[in-house]
């Protein structure tokens, strides 16, 4: 992100120019793209008027919409979207502050991967659901869209890996990326795995 922020100006631009890629067909106010982009009002508005200047967006009243007419969209989505612009370390960091983390599975978005039903699986004890759902926010917010994920204690995650669980299955029967791996998971879920 870092890169693409200093490419194309600035690391607003970078997270609104994806929340428009990533959601074509949506309209947005401006306040939902402060939301989505967690970026300061002033700071959003200004590269809204900088972004309809090139035509990459367009206004409907309040609403602002993706321009499907955008001379440059397919090499700025190779650039925004089809790269792999998310530190995998940054996720790991990221967790590591909403209790004991011992596994986090990667997938959907992350591996642009259209079919899968979860981009993000977390598995742990003792985790804080808001500070789950504060490290999400930002996640949604770097990469332009709202992540699906699933969140497991240890010991219900082993359970509904052992039971077959659909869901539980899904994520590894599809392309996924372990990026932390506790030894305890290692050794004792994935026997059957």
């Amino acid at each position: 992100m870092e890169i693409l922020g200093k490419i194309l100006g600035s690391p607003a631009r970078v997270k609104i120019m994806r929340l428009f890629l990533l959601n074509r067909d949506k309209g947005f106010n401006i306040k939902d793209v402060i939301k989505r982009s967690r970026t300061d009002p002033d700071m959003v508005r200004r590269e809204l008027k900088l972004l309809s200047s090139i035509n990459f967006v367009k206004k409907h009243g309040t609403v602002w919409f993706f321009n499907y007419l955008f001379k440059y969209t397919s090499e700025l989505e190779g650039l925004l979207v089809s790269a792999d612009t998310f530190d995998k370390q940054t996720i790991i960091s990221g967790f590591k502050k909403v209790g004991k983390v011992k596994l986090i599975v990667i997938s959907g978005i992350f591996l642009k991967e259209k079919n899968s039903r979860v981009d993000l699986l977390i598995v742990g004890d003792k985790m804080q659901k808001g500070k789950i759902q504060e490290e999400i926010r930002k996640i949604e917010a770097e990469i332009g869209s709202e992540l699906v994920y699933a969140v497991f204690d240890t010991k219900e995650f082993i359970y509904r890996l052992n039971m077959y669980d659909k869901l539980v299955w899904d994520i590894f029967d599809f392309p996924h990326e372990i990026v932390l791996q506790s030894k305890e998971l290692s050794t004792q879920a994935f026997k059957k795995a």
